[in-house]
């Protein structure tokens, strides 16, 4: 169910509003519920879509094209729903009870987590950061340690935590990924919990089919695909001549190291795009059950798209010209977006290519979030 043309506008229209406000507009995140976005990933027990993942991100890189924040902000909050569909039914319920667009943030760095297991449950506080979207969602999904134990993913309804207005950075402003508070420790019970290995073993209660791709496959290509989209926006503005050189740019248009710099940054971010529908159809071919050797190889394939995104606009910045350097420039905008997207962990390749390459000389996985 493909992001409306109306609603790809909208977002365009009114990014910079998002970018000021640092949160998306309401009437964009209204149009893209309508659009059935969030509901992708829902099971269609509870009236979602439970559609295939590459559709999904297509869907987003498509939305970044017109705002990047709301593409990784949106993207992620949907993308959760897939996680819930691994859940004891229990919490799918509570979290579905009003219908299948929930609306779910995240944070799952446990550094801030404090947990004590106690009898049908976790006691949970902390503060954690980078919960994209969180302003506009009733629940959220917090990583924390159980000593004895390790890894737990807990789910939190809004009443239970607070937002705390961190969120004062170089780009994607509109993502609103402020910080999630739980000054004093509330009970979750074990049931709103989905322990780490659970994730990587694949145990769910959904039936065959999607829900059996390793949830860590999936949610690790939400936070880079959006970066695609910002490389053909910005590819767009060259070609809009949009915000760039205060010099006449129709003599670019014939310049021989302005063409192969937008077609080198072009390649970059569709063999990017490429590469992540190989992966998810080579997955559904093995029956959503992939080796652990590609598991491996897929998670190095999805942290090389920020670095290659980058590199994309690094090679247009070089040509934007002169205006590209002030502050609210369409160009330096997207520019910053990207390397944004770089801060998150899942994009260091460094760890994934040494796992990978473990394992290629006969050496054990060490990454459980595969």
């Amino acid at each position: 169910m493909p992001i409306s043309g109306a609603t790809l506008e909208l977002a365009a229209a009114r990014a910079q509003d998002g970018r000021r406000d640092r949160r998306i507009c309401e009437d964009v995140v209204q149009a893209v519920i309508q659009d059935g976005f969030i509901r992708h990933f829902t099971p269609a027990s509870h009236g979602g879509l439970q559609a295939p993942p590459q559709d999904f991100f297509l869907d987003q890189i498509a939305l970044a094209e017109s705002d990047m924040s709301t593409a990784w902000a949106l993207g992620i909050v949907a993308v959760h729903n897939f996680q819930i569909a691994l859940f004891d039914p229990r919490a799918q319920d509570e979290v579905w009870a009003d219908g299948p667009d929930a609306m779910v943030s995240s944070s799952y760095n446990p550094v801030g987590a404090k947990t004590e297991a106690v009898e049908g449950g976790v006691m949970l506080s902390g503060r954690w950061g980078w919960s994209s979207g969180s302003l506009h969602c009733n629940w959220v999904l917090l990583g924390g340690v159980v000593a004895g134990e390790g890894y737990r993913t807990f789910l939190v309804p809004a009443s239970d935590y607070r937002i705390e207005d961190t969120w004062h950075t170089m780009g994607l402003q509109a993502t609103g990924s402020n910080d999630v508070v739980i000054d004093e420790p509330v009970f979750v019970p074990d049931y709103r919990t989905h322990r780490q290995m659970e994730g990587f073993l694949g145990v769910h209660h959904q039936g065959p089919g999607y829900y059996d791709l390793p949830w860590a496959q999936v949610f690790i290509r939400v936070v880079n695909s959006s970066a695609i989209g910002a490389v053909r926006h910005a590819i767009a503005l060259f070609r809009d001549r949009v915000g760039l050189s205060s010099t006449d740019m129709t003599k670019a248009s014939t310049d021989a190291d302005v063409l192969t710099r937008i077609a080198r940054a072009s390649e970059l971010a569709e063999t990017c795009a490429k590469v992540m529908v190989r992966n998810f159809e080579e997955m559904q071919a093995a029956d959503c059950k992939p080796s652990i050797l590609d598991r491996a190889r897929y998670r190095y394939d999805a942290a090389l798209v920020a670095d290659r995104c980058i590199e994309a606009m690094d090679l247009l910045m070089d040509i934007a010209g002169g205006r590209s350097v002030y502050t609210g420039n369409a160009f330096a905008d997207l520019w910053h977006d990207v390397r944004m997207a770089r801060a998150h962990v899942a994009n260091n390749p460094a760890g994934f290519a040494r796992n990978l390459a473990t394992i290629l000389m006969g050496g054990e996985n060490q990454d459980l979030f595969l």
